[in-house]
């Protein structure tokens, strides 16, 4: 078999949602900061995420984790979070399936009945507390960076839905945060399809209207996803959450980034207060824990807050492999179309080797 590069991985999903973790492999990435090292596949050289999430070797229903050595000195251990559009600042189902892999392949000792993970990513440290039992990461608990909610009843208008009201708050991301009620519909497997299609909508009509720059890390900026939410009781404390991801598909876990980004406006609202405890349902009924630890003062570019919350769920390894490339391979970049990956695809370019998603 002839390679021209090699790349070792671990899949695992956390409740559902796919998030493999690539643990070798990985050329240097310049920069001195996870936020930096960001940038540069944003903005400099994308051909690393092109090749490893984009088909053949991937699919559009899944991420792919960078896995590196730490940038600062309190973490054990860094990760980018990679996806069709572009790499993310953090990802709650991501970083509950890094920890799990750190672990359970015994990258990072396991101690029972907890061990901690301290992870690096663009968005800051995360704090992961794995519980651990009888040689297994049974669940994985992070202390999220902090959240607030940026602004709160903005508008937007739409082509299909017209004026459509969200809060913009952050997460680990940014988040248009939408009720599903209005545009008609309920968070449930038979309308993924039209969630999805207006979810994309809604996420451009954002993004064109407004100018989301996080007060304190320059590398995180833009709306990255719509989450549409509900409630499941009357009390308020099982919410349904369904993240709509670009270009056309929909978060199968309950959205950690987003949970903690919907805390942080329930906050705000007055709707939440420190010590609440909730639970996020995905759309296929899977579940994280959502706890609001803690809140400081107003901080610069929050409309509430900067809230604490803490996301718990469960990741679990289903295969483990090597990537590679053929140097006779005609499709070393990968490619997209718009019958897996949805219709905010440009037409493909036919010259193999170049095929890639719009805008990169």
């Amino acid at each position: 078999m002839r390679s021209s590069r090699l790349i070792t991985t671990v899949d695992l999903h956390a409740e559902g949602e796919i998030g493999r973790v690539v643990t070798s492999g990985v050329p240097i990435i310049p920069g001195a900061t996870m936020a930096e090292r960001m940038r540069y596949i944003n903005e400099t050289d994308d051909s690393l995420r092109r090749f490893l999430v984009q088909e053949p070797r991937a699919a559009a229903q899944m991420s792919t984790n960078l896995l590196m050595a730490p940038m600062r000195p309190d973490a054990d251990a860094a990760f980018l979070v990679l996806q069709v559009d572009r790499a993310h600042a953090m990802s709650g189902s991501n970083a509950i399936c890094v920890t799990t892999a750190l672990i359970e392949t015994g990258m990072i000792a396991m101690r029972e009945p907890e061990t901690i993970v301290r992870l690096d990513t663009p968005a800051g440290l995360v704090t992961a507390r794995a519980r651990c039992r009888t040689g297994a990461c049974e669940r994985v608990v992070l202390a999220m960076t902090p959240a607030f909610a940026e602004a709160l009843e903005v508008r937007v208008k739409t082509k299909g839905y017209g004026w459509v009201t969200g809060d913009i708050a952050f997460g680990g991301v940014y988040y248009f945060l939408v009720d599903s009620a209005q545009i008609g519909l309920t968070i449930e497997p038979a309308n993924a399809r039209a969630l999805v299609a207006a979810g994309i909508e809604i996420l451009a009509a954002a993004n064109a209207a407004l100018d989301i720059r996080h007060p304190e890390n320059p590398a995180i900026f833009g709306v990255s996803y719509v989450m549409f939410r509900a409630f499941d009781d009357v009390a308020k404390r099982r919410m349904r959450n369904a993240t709509i991801l670009w270009p056309g598909r929909i978060d199968r876990s309950p959205c950690g980034t987003g949970s903690t980004a919907r805390a942080a406006v329930m906050v705000a609202r007055g709707e939440a207060k420190i010590g609440d405890e909730l639970c996020a349902r995905s759309i296929i009924g899977s579940e994280f824990s959502v706890r609001i630890a803690g809140a400081e003062p107003q901080g610069a570019g929050a409309r509430g807050p900067i809230v604490r919350v803490e996301i718990g769920g469960r990741a679990w390894i289903y295969a483990t492999g090597q990537m590679v490339l053929d140097p006779a391979d005609p499709f070393p970049s990968g490619f997209t179309l718009s019958d897996t990956w949805g219709p905010g695809l440009a037409p493909a370019t036919t010259t193999p080797g170049k095929m890639h998603a719009a805008g990169h």
